[in-house]
């Protein structure tokens, strides 16, 4: 298997992996068992990646961050305002 197969195998299922989540949060409302630094920290971290990725005009790392970054902001969105009371 190539890198490049690698690579992408790997930023897809990274990409997809906060979907599930996010989605049952979004219909359930229920935010209780997520803590807040999770899903924060991962968006910090996948902007930095992102950001490195568009320094060294990579592509593939750009696009692999998209979804996360997103996925993770609107988690830590939803357990600030739907679990105020849990911080």
């Amino acid at each position: 298997m190539s890198p490049t197969t690698i690579g992408l195998v790997a930023g897809t299922l990274t990409s997809i992996a906060s979907i599930p989540q996010v989605v049952k949060t979004l219909k359930t409302r229920h935010v209780r068992d997520i803590s807040v630094w999770q899903p924060l920290l991962l968006a910090f971290g996948v902007a930095l990646w992102m950001i490195y990725g568009i320094l060294i005009n990579d592509l593939p790392l750009i696009l692999a961050n998209i979804t996360p970054l997103i996925c993770n902001v609107v988690l830590t969105s939803m357990k600030i305002c739907y679990g105020a009371d849990d911080i």
